[in-house]
């Protein structure tokens, strides 16, 4: 059971925490929606990454979702797979090395994109997980 209990406002347990405060949680579920979709890098990539941190970030709700597949279809998801593990072992440092390597499979615009999407997924389960939110 949550720390505090949902509110009328939103259509997921997540966002009825959230909606303690509407402005808060439209904002946080508008930034969700667009790094979620397709844009330079595909949503099932993304979706191998937001399941990757959700076994590190402890969000009982984010892991209800599932499992990252143990065996990747391309070469970016495993590389971008592979940054999530270390940025949940290294709690954000990347180092230089690291980051060299993403900049061989990636672009810059898609290494903001990742980036983005990975810290605001972290952030995303960090509430979850705060607020003891179970899937």
């Amino acid at each position: 059971m949550a720390r505090i209990t949902e509110s009328k406002t939103g259509s997921t347990p997540f966002q009825r925490l959230l909606g303690h405060n509407p402005e808060v949680m439209n904002a946080w579920s508008n930034l969700g929606n667009v790094l979620e979709r397709d844009a330079l890098i595909s949503a099932d990539l993304k979706e191998q990454v937001r399941r990757t941190l959700a076994q590190g970030n402890g969000c009982e709700y984010c892991k209800a979702k599932g499992k990252p597949d143990d065996v990747h279809s391309d070469e970016k998801t495993s590389v971008a797979v592979a940054l999530s593990e270390v940025f949940l072992k290294q709690k954000g440092t990347i180092s230089d090395r690291q980051f060299q390597i993403l900049e061989e499979l990636f672009t810059e615009e898609e290494i903001s994109e990742l980036i983005a999407f990975i810290t605001f997924t972290t952030a995303s389960q960090y509430f979850g997980a705060m607020m003891r939110l179970e899937g």
